[in-house]
């Protein structure tokens, strides 16, 4: 009997001590638990500090109360000139305002590296360039060629004061092109047959689906010379009288660097280094080319243009745009 009560006894406190390890193991993970979430708390308070710290300083980093040295202001031109790109206009022109009205830059470099563009986009750039070269007669811009400065790129350039190239860099090809597929042929092997409904006998100008008119070329064609025509009285103003006389000059052909300056399409040879450092005497450099604030960069890594570029590429088959490229 006494056997049976010390089992008893001892099973007892056996279950008393698993309910008391059980029920320390379950108050100790709730305080872990309530330690993490704490931890986790102010990571993302740190975090969230941070991010709008950098975002403000994203933000006015480029203010001219904030570059309070003497420097050289350089802005990127860089791939397609065209809306949306790092290249476009919008991006484009505050950065010139910005480096133009800064009372510590003491000239302007732009770094070109781009096939070239849309026309309206290339003279719109160029324009602006005109505009802040009068408001800002002391204040010199040109532009150093790297890769490559061809049709809308050159148009931009031939507005600076002077360009210096690389003497493998391709410069030139000074005309105006629109391009599309036609898929008659292959309807017609397919026995497709092409449905278009439009009011306005020119409203299916340049269809794809459709034969090519003679009388729509023709216009197409008068439009592009006339793009043409803007673009070379650009570019000669621009360069006045150190162009060349030749006739290949704005047949759309493009050069060398070394070529383009025996046609006086450019001036010399010459790097950012060595512009900002022998032309401007400022080695500084401060870089205003627009770019992607934090939130754009992180919305844009998500995919969330990939919607955009679907469309753009769906839309595209029908899509006719004149190109200085």
């Amino acid at each position: 009997m006494d056997n049976e009560k010390k089992i008893g006894i001892e099973s007892n406190i056996n279950k008393n001590n698993w309910e008391k390890d059980t029920l320390e193991k379950v108050v100790m993970f709730n305080i872990r638990q309530q330690q993490s979430k704490h931890r986790w708390g102010i990571f993302f308070k740190i975090f969230s500090f941070i991010l709008i710290i950098y975002i403000i300083f994203n933000m006015f980093y480029f203010s001219n109360n904030k570059i309070k040295i003497k420097h050289t202001a350089l802005i990127d031109v860089k791939n397609i000139v065209q809306p949306d790109t790092y290249s476009s206009a919008e991006r484009i022109i505050p950065a010139l305002d910005k480096a133009f009205s800064s009372n510590n830059s003491v000239g302007v470099i732009l770094r070109i590296n781009s096939p070239g563009g849309t026309p309206v986009q290339a003279s719109l750039i160029y324009d602006e360039i005109m505009r802040l070269k009068k408001i800002y007669p002391s204040k010199p811009l040109y532009a150093v060629v790297e890769e490559i400065c061809t049709s809308g790129s050159y148009y931009i350039a031939s507005a600076a004061d002077k360009i210096y190239v690389n003497k493998s860099s391709i410069v030139g090809s000074i005309g105006v092109l629109m391009d599309n597929f036609g898929f008659t042929g292959l309807m017609n092997k397919l026995g497709i047959e092409r449905r278009l409904l439009i009011s306005g006998k020119n409203k299916g100008i340049l269809d794809p689906f459709s034969p090519l008119d003679f009388k729509q070329k023709k216009y197409i064609e008068k439009i592009l010379h006339d793009i043409h025509k803007q673009f070379i009285d650009s570019v000669c103003t621009g360069r006045g009288n150190r162009l060349k006389k030749s006739p290949d000059i704005f047949s759309g052909i493009f050069w060398t660097g070394s070529q383009a300056i025996e046609l006086g399409l450019v001036d010399d040879y010459g790097t950012v280094f060595s512009v900002a450092n022998n032309v401007l005497k400022q080695k500084r450099i401060v870089n205003y080319t627009e770019t992607d604030n934090f939130s754009e960069k992180f919305f844009k890594k998500l995919g969330v243009s990939i919607g955009t570029g679907l469309g753009n590429v769906i839309l595209g088959i029908k899509s006719n745009k004149i190109k200085l490229y």
